[in-house]
């Protein structure tokens, strides 16, 4: 079974919420995805560290895109491995993070990762510390993620991103930043130019259908059939 939720934050209780045992126990078979923001690769200390290896010891593999609030510079320090048809970051042997541009294949179904958001709080952040310039995609992933979708024809099961495209976050009731503008309009293509089946964001702090076909997380914990 693949699950899928929000931005976790460094909140522990997810992982073990009752909400992923509806039938059961989970197993090597199953999957926890987060949309973005999952902050334990953050403060790169001990206290991460340590409950990385709990997380380890879980039955079930978590998987998750980058949000703007990840320390970069360590999680880019992990080794680069294929797994299941595209490129990820091995944090640990069950905990992947799914890189940008890259698609899977999963249970039989194919989905598009493009991790990334811009923070609106940056100015009170210390860079290096609490922000990191690679928050935003640079030119080859977004090139790595067109050609990507190209080699597949436009078209997969679901997208998994952090942030959203432009006219979704007018929808939503936003005004597009104008420093996430490039990843926005970037998205906005994909959107327009790929047959999906559903696509799930974060970042928001929200838990909404904005339309049949796009979700946006917090909280909420999905199944996909």
């Amino acid at each position: 079974m693949i699950y899928i939720t929000g931005d976790t934050h460094g909140e522990q209780s997810r992982f073990y919420d009752r909400r992923l045992l509806p039938d059961g126990v989970l197993t090597e078979n199953d999957y926890l995805i987060v949309c973005g923001d999952f902050g334990y690769v953050f403060r790169n200390d001990t206290t991460e560290r340590l409950f990385l290896n709990d997380l380890e010891r879980l039955p079930y593999t978590v998987l998750f895109v980058d949000g703007n609030h990840e320390n970069f510079n360590a999680l880019y320090e992990f080794p680069t491995v294929e797994w299941h048809g595209g490129r990820v970051h091995k944090v640990r042997e069950n905990i992947l993070h799914l890189m940008r541009g890259e698609i899977y294949e999963i249970e039989g179904k194919t989905f598009f990762a493009m991790g990334g958001a811009y923070s609106i709080d940056g100015y009170m952040r210390t860079e290096g510390f609490s922000l990191w310039r690679q928050e935003l995609p640079d030119k080859e992933e977004y090139e790595n993620a067109a050609k990507n979708l190209k080699a597949h024809g436009f078209k997969v099961d679901y997208i998994l991103t952090h942030t959203m495209p432009r006219e979704m976050v007018l929808r939503f009731g936003k005004n597009p930043d104008a420093h996430e503008m490039e990843l926005s309009g970037f998205l906005e293509w994909v959107m327009y130019e790929t047959d999906f089946k559903h696509w799930y964001c974060g970042h928001w702090h929200a838990d909404l259908d904005l339309t049949e076909k796009f979700t946006i997380l917090w909280f909420d914990i999905r199944t996909i059939e």
